[in-house]
């Protein structure tokens, strides 16, 4: 074997970091306030950077220890995603819409020493300061009640103490970078430990232009939380390549976005199909010209939200695939090349395939991999350099198989790579011993125009073991009419998958990172608080 002479550089976020503020200095990041957008340049925000670095070392902060975060989307975090990791540390995003509970096990869980608050939410930690068994320091900025945190140190009067300059360590690209966990729908969540090394290539794989292809030109509005999956790896890879960072904080509703969006002129952005489906129906006279395109992710997404955005806006709407597991981007539904324009709606509606680095297999319930033939349906499996191999001291040995992820998405896989979920394992429907996919039925009531979101879950069945029942959340305006709902399907799905059960609902209940949370309508089914009409 001939021996390699190339260098054995590092792939660490603290070369991304300083990448950034040499070579895109004048870039800028842009935080949305209710006095309108606040702008400091990458040079300026790498500065105070160095001081954060800085003032963490002199709190005793050493590599290797937990920072917790828990903020919204603005230039203070983004501070903290580039001092943290940079000098050795470990940034914890937390998620500020856990339940309590879930919210003290992932930070004593983690052993976070320091967390940083945002003051306008510190009431959401102060509901569980006194439960936190490892923090010694609570840093907050901005304005608001921070009273019940207890003793807290000012994040600016930190920063004034300290210079620009810190000296970084070098760091083993091995080394965990970063930590987010699952949103923990069923037990606790699990911790999932990003290394530099794999936070480094995920960066380099969404910049490419088979993925969302970022460069300095571009605008990146990140909508999606920095507390969810690294805001899906927008912000390292955004300040990778000098683009803007446009920052939104609380304002995600369809006005506030619709108003930035005008305002700020993005050229790209990331959101769940939940914030999407707002501004398409609430704020169709949005200007969002600026949008060369939006990556679409969290749960399935609706043709209807995709072609509503192509006639609505112009703008398109890719779908990705991933989750916290996958850091997150795996695979993204392109276009594949050669395709008529006829065809193209029919690719784009499906979950994608694998961005280059990424491999993913479809197993059957025996463990052995199943043919790439679009037909057979099994457990999608991954693998690659930025998918996790374990949790945070969590064994969780049934979710690994022979080195690959077990993602508990239930899909087939066409010859070229496309997977298409048909649904969550946990939310499959068994009726009469076939598979119903609750996805499809969702996404194929949602194209109705009198449906803004439809949940379909399985409920028990005398007959069948388990029939689908369908929770509508109606468009403005419109009736509910179980009987041409149910009509409008029987020429689009198998007539053996139409709803018997139908039950109109205000809104369909989420999860902390907005995804329908589907054991809740079970529950209420099973307690009778749906108002439940049968049609056949």
């Amino acid at each position: 074997m001939i021996e390699s002479t190339m260098q054995d550089f590092p792939l660490g976020i603290q070369h991304l970091f300083t990448h950034g503020r040499r070579i895109h200095a004048d870039s800028e990041v842009i935080t949305w306030t209710d006095a309108g957008a606040v702008t400091a340049t990458f040079a300026e925000v790498g500065d105070r950077a160095d001081q954060l670095a800085a003032a963490l070392a002199k709190l005793g902060v050493t590599p290797g220890d937990r920072v917790g975060t828990f903020a919204w989307n603005n230039q203070h975090h983004l501070e903290a995603y580039l001092a943290v990791p940079s000098m050795g540390a470990v940034l914890h995003t937390l998620n500020i819409r856990l339940f309590p509970e879930q919210l003290a096990y992932v930070i004593n869980h983690a052993e976070d020493r320091v967390i940083i608050v945002d003051a306008s939410i510190a009431p959401l930690l102060g509901k569980v300061r006194q439960d936190l068994t490892t923090v010694e320091h609570i840093i907050t900025f901005g304005t608001g009640d921070t009273s019940a945190l207890g003793e807290t140190l000012d994040y600016e009067e930190l920063l004034a103490a300290g210079e620009p300059g810190f000296d970084y360590p070098e760091i083993d690209e091995r080394a965990a970078a970063a930590m987010c966990y699952t949103s923990g729908t069923t037990g606790n969540p699990k911790g999932v430990a990003y290394s530099h090394r794999s936070t480094y290539l995920h960066s380099f794989g969404i910049t490419s232009a088979q993925a969302m292809g970022f460069s300095q030109d571009d605008r990146l509005l990140l909508i999606v939380p920095m507390f969810h999956a690294n805001a899906w790896g927008m912000p390292y890879a955004g300040w990778s390549v000098g683009a803007d960072l446009i920052m939104p904080q609380q304002y995600l509703q369809a006005g506030p976005l619709a108003d930035i969006i005008e305002h700020t002129r993005p050229t790209y952005s990331g959101a769940v199909p939940t914030v999407l489906n707002d501004i398409l129906h609430n704020r169709p006279d949005a200007d969002l010209s600026s949008l060369r395109g939006v990556v679409c992710g969290g749960s399935a997404v609706p043709r209807s939200l995709i072609e509503g955005f192509d006639e609505t806006f112009g703008v398109t709407v890719v779908q990705a695939w991933g989750m916290t597991e996958t850091s997150p981007l795996a695979a993204i539904a392109r276009v594949p090349k050669n395709t008529d324009e006829a065809d193209a709606m029919g690719w784009r509606v499906r979950t994608g395939r694998p961005l280059p680095g990424v491999e993913i297999r479809i197993c059957g319930d025996d463990g052995e991999e199943l043919p790439r033939d679009g037909e057979a349906q099994g457990e999608i499996e991954i693998r690659g350099p930025w998918i996790t191999a374990s949790y945070y001291n969590d064994t969780a040995d049934e979710k690994f198989h022979d080195g690959w992820l077990r993602t508990g998405d239930v899909g087939s896989m066409e010859p070229n790579g496309f997977i298409q979920i048909s649904d969550r394992a946990k939310d499959v429907i068994k009726s009469g011993g076939e598979w119903i996919s609750s996805v499809d039925l969702e996404n194929t009531l949602m194209s109705h125009d009198a449906v803004l979101e439809a949940a379909v879950v399985g409920v028990p069945d005398d007959r069948y073991d388990e029939r689908p029942l369908a929770c509508i959340v109606l468009a403005e305006g419109a009736e509910f009419d179980p009987g041409q709902l149910r009509s409008y399907l029987a020429d689009k799905v198998a007539k053996w998958w139409l709803p018997e059960r139908w039950a109109p609902i205000e809104e369909v209940p989420k999860t902390s990172v907005g995804k329908f949370d589907k054991k809740v309508l079970r529950q209420r089914y099973a307690d009778g608080d749906l108002d439940v009409t049968e049609t056949r």
